[in-house]
């Protein structure tokens, strides 16, 4: 590396002290910013910090945790790293975290639900100061988390809203977030809409029908069983593709009429649209298709993708900004008297609501005139 000149031994504190000729513990409580280095002489100071970066002296972090017992680390447990909802989210993560001593230690769990358990109990093992679960569609137990926060560790989990007393959330309001893309599906014309649901048991999937739901009642809009299907439970993002794909195929093959359709997720409207050129049904031309999320392929692709964006970066920099100030809290309060009441209430479990912004694209249109609407017998 540029700059960076190779030495036979690692440079101590002692060696920094004998070049800037000052004792070896000045050197220490200037270097280490202790708090009698406000008693050291300003032009001490900047003599010790110019010699120190003369000879390229690094301290030793290692020693330096074992001193302290603190680690400066932040573990990030990441679902599934090849996902882009997840991908962006740790981009924000990252973004905060840069910007402090805190390392990142980041472990992909490749959406194995045991990889999840080991995962946890190794980062534990190397003593990180806090927890970031980034979560997909993955179902695993909860109960491993909430395991960390009873050792009052700082634990967050971004992507997915969690109905835990010990375990902070934050996900998008999937609940108007559905209720804003029937919103748009109505206003453009759409009474005939197909559903393609997440996996029952996941909360996204019951928040964003229950927007769905809410603006049909308010609009008297029939919702019809025949065209509403539903994910099947995976552990695989990608299988959206194809379970979608598959599941738009029946519903073109059942003979009902639909002139748009609402999916999960940006990858399951994927799998749709795939279903319907293979069927030769053009997007918008013939079918609306509207998803959830806003991936970054959603504006490449052709049409661009109409759909709900979760505030992906902005969930993980707000993650990483609760594990801060939570690791600050602790720490002002060890110091001063031990836990207190600032410190318990950091770590009593709240699920964060961020706003979803719906993105209007080229996948949705006004529907066809009358009797020109989607069905098998088109």
């Amino acid at each position: 590396m540029k700059g960076v000149r190779p030495h036979s031994r690692r440079l101590t504190l002692s060696d920094v002290a004998k070049a800037s000729g000052f004792s070896s513990s000045t050197v220490s409580i200037v270097l280490n910013e202790a708090p009698l280095s406000r008693y050291v002489a300003a032009q001490t100071k900047q003599k010790i910090r110019e010699t120190a970066e003369r000879l390229d002296y690094r301290p030793d972090v290692f020693a330096r945790s074992l001193r302290s017992r603190r680690s400066h680390t932040v573990g990030v447990l990441v679902v599934d790293l090849a996902d882009p909802f997840c991908t962006l989210i740790l981009q924000g993560i990252e973004r905060k975290l840069m910007q402090t001593p805190y390392l990142p230690i980041i472990m992909d769990a490749h959406n194995q639900p045991n990889q999840v358990e080991r995962y946890v109990k190794m980062m534990l093992e190397r003593r990180v100061e806090g927890l970031i679960t980034v979560a997909n569609w993955l179902l695993f137990k909860m109960e491993i988390l909430e395991q960390v926060s009873a050792h009052s560790l700082p634990n967050f989990v971004v992507g997915r809203g969690l109905q835990s007393s010990r375990i902070h959330s934050v996900s998008a309001d999937n609940e108007t977030g559905g209720y804003a893309a029937m919103r748009h599906l109505y206003e453009l014309g759409h009474r005939q809409i197909a559903f393609i649901r997440g996996p029952r048991r996941l909360a996204d999937t019951r928040f964003r029908w229950k927007g769905v739901r809410r603006f049909a009642r308010e609009h008297h809009l029939r919702l019809h069983p025949k065209l509403t299907q539903s994910l099947p439970e995976t552990s695989d993002f990608m299988s959206s593709f194809e379970c979608s794909r598959r599941l738009t195929i029946g519903l073109l093959e059942s003979g009902e009429c639909f002139t748009a359709l609402l999916a999960f997720d940006d990858i399951s409207a994927y799998g749709a649209i795939r279903a319907l050129t293979e069927a030769g049904r053009q997007v918008p031309g013939h079918c609306s298709v509207i998803g959830f999320d806003d991936i970054p392929a959603a504006a490449l692709s052709s049409p661009g993708l109409t759909t709900v964006r979760q505030p992906m970066l902005e969930m993980g920099e707000y993650a990483a900004e609760y594990i801060l100030r939570s690791l600050e809290v602790r720490s002002h309060e060890l110091r001063s008297q031990g836990p207190g009441s600032q410190a318990k209430e950091a770590f009593r479990g709240q699920n964060h609501l961020l706003a979803a912004e719906l993105v209007i694209r080229g996948s949705t249109a006004p529907p066809r005139q009358q009797g020109q609407s989607l069905s098998g017998a088109l």
